[in-house]
């Protein structure tokens, strides 16, 4: 009998560590330097028209010669402009071309992302987000920021669960990987002319292009429960 309740204990303990630890990780360690170019954050990237895409003709940057965009805190102030604006470094064969402005039709209805494109190099903003994978001047490969749900705050600052994830081609779909190596959580990949997004939670959201980010889309809304603890 007291050999079970060591186990039982000791498997409690280890389940109650893993879990402070998973908390810890998500919410309260430290978050990368954010190394994105100022003036991209700083730029309205309502302004411009998504349906005129940069030439990729390796006439300008390469990715790897542009700092890595990361979301700054839970969430960016308004639409930034894009992180790749520069970068004229052509698509890998294997690669699809989903670059423009996007509208979700069906699944997640009115969801709204920029995807860019540069080399190896995919960069997704939506929703107060930025996830940017692949090479680049100042970071790792991985996506390394935030989901972008407030969970909690602890007085004026707020706390939302780092991401990491690694974009890999996979014959003209984008598989991103849980810290580059683990499950496919999302793919992106096209229909014609829409673009289609899985998602983790089984939707499938298919996407029509836009030209111009609606007016509405300019500032994000804050996300998640926002509970406030002290």
């Amino acid at each position: 009998m007291q050999t079970v309740r060591k186990i039982l204990l000791t498997t409690v303990l280890m389940v109650a560590a893993l879990l402070i630890g998973a908390i810890w990780l998500a919410f309260f360690s430290a978050r990368p330097p954010l190394s994105i170019d100022p003036a991209t954050l700083a730029g309205d990237g309502s302004t411009l028209d998504y349906c005129e895409l940069p030439k990729l003709d390796g006439s300008g940057k390469d990715a790897i010669d542009i700092a890595k965009g990361n979301t700054p805190g839970c969430g960016y102030s308004h639409f930034p402009l894009p992180i790749l604006r520069d970068c004229t470094e052509p698509l890998p064969p294997n690669a699809a071309d989903l670059r423009g402005l996007w509208r979700g039709i069906s699944g997640k209805v009115g969801h709204i992302e920029r995807v860019e494109q540069c080399g190896t190099r995919v960069v997704v903003t939506s929703s107060g987000i930025i996830h940017d994978s692949g090479p680049n001047s100042t970071g790792g490969y991985n996506t390394n920021d935030t989901e972008g749900q407030v969970v909690f705050t602890l007085g004026d600052k707020a706390y939302c669960p780092r991401t990491s994830a690694g974009m890999f081609w996979n014959d003209g779909i984008l598989d991103f990987r849980v810290f580059g190596w683990g499950p496919v959580v999302v793919r992106r990949y096209m229909d014609g002319d829409q673009l289609v997004w899985e998602y983790a939670d089984g939707s499938i959201t298919r996407m029509e292009r836009l030209c111009r980010l609606p007016a509405e889309h300019k500032k994000p809304a804050v996300r998640g429960p926002q509970i406030r603890l002290f």
